[in-house]
């Protein structure tokens, strides 16, 4: 898995070869092929657990946000994808710079827009949610709502894409908190 990893990590999934991954372990390409069905496959064993991590931490971000406004309750700001990238993310940096910046051509190539378009439908149906418990909601439309959570999650991904370091990546983060949370917060209490 070494060998694949710093294959898929130099050259990128669309240029990495399964010969170039035997070669760097000393094995034939036909020796690779007993470990994985092809080079999707192998690809998907080396980043396959980082996603189920950061999926697992947004399904329970939504849950938690989720039962306060079935229940008709009052929003309690709890956490955010800034908790998500501090917690989840950046101490696994290496991992998640495979995942998103070296992708191309497999099916994670979309990994922050399939994350955009979740996150999107999860506050959609939070803010419906909220709406029938009659609790005050925003007035946006998912079209304004695509386009600041695109440009949320861009920007906390930018240093996995730039492989920062991790102390340079937590700089960044409390920047990003400064900026976007409060704008946030303001947009959920209006």
């Amino acid at each position: 898995m070494a060998a694949a990893k710093e294959e898929f990590m130099e050259k990128g999934y669309e240029k990495a070869s399964m010969r170039g991954i035997a070669e760097r372990c000393g094995l034939t390409a036909a020796g690779i092929y007993r470990h994985c069905r092809d080079k999707e496959d192998l690809f998907c064993q080396l980043v396959s657990s980082a996603e189920s991590r950061l999926m697992d931490w947004a399904k329970d971000h939504r849950r938690r946000y989720g039962n306060p406004a079935k229940s008709g309750g009052k929003l309690v700001w709890q956490d955010s994808f800034i908790d998500m990238m501090r917690d989840v993310v950046y101490p696994d940096m290496e991992e998640y710079h495979l995942l998103i910046a070296k992708s191309k051509g497999s099916k994670y190539e979309d990994f922050l827009h399939d994350l955009t378009e979740k996150t999107q439908n999860g506050m959609i149906s939070y803010l419906d949610a909220q709406k029938k418990a009659g609790g005050k909601v925003p007035k946006i439309k998912p079209v304004q709502l695509h386009m600041l959570l695109t440009a949320y999650i861009s920007a906390l991904f930018e240093p996995v894409i730039h492989n920062y370091p991790y102390k340079d990546a937590i700089d960044a983060l409390e920047t990003l908190e400064l900026f976007f949370l409060p704008g946030w917060k303001q947009l959920m209490d209006s």
